[in-house]
């Protein structure tokens, strides 16, 4: 397959072949007489695979990380699984911190509909955000 048909059957742009290609991600490809890249089904999963790991959270260094454990033989899954693990872990961390978020948020809002603008000095900025002089 030439490089437009992979990208196609991939639903990615031929850039991101390329990318992939100097990323490291993709093996070299086989050049034709012609000089245009010819590409192997193998290398159609592995787009597939950088995708669904893409979709996963999984960042491409990560990726590389499981497809050069793959590579070397080894069976990447508890890799795999550690990286999903600290996926995991990070997005529950970043869940509580989005929900105190939104808790400051609605307090600030709540303020906003208590407050006059005409009680808003130069020195606070605004006083939605700024602590009351007492606070």
């Amino acid at each position: 397959m030439r490089i437009g048909e992979v990208a196609a059957a991939a639903g990615l742009p031929t850039q991101t072949i390329r990318f992939y290609e100097r990323k490291g991600l993709l093996p070299q490809p086989q050049r034709g007489p012609n000089g245009y890249r010819v590409y192997d089904a193998p290398t159609l999963t592995r787009l597939q695979f950088i995708r669904s790991g893409q979709g996963a959270g999984l960042t491409l260094v990560e990726i590389a990380t499981i497809l050069e454990l793959r590579g070397e033989g080894a069976t990447p899954c508890a890799h795999v699984r550690e990286l999903l693990s600290t996926k995991l872990h990070d997005l529950h961390t970043r869940q509580r911190e989005l929900a105190a978020l939104e808790c400051e948020l609605e307090s600030l809002i709540s303020r906003s509909n208590r407050l006059d603008p005409a009680d808003c000095t130069d020195a606070q900025i605004c006083h939605i955000i700024a602590p009351p002089p007492n606070a």
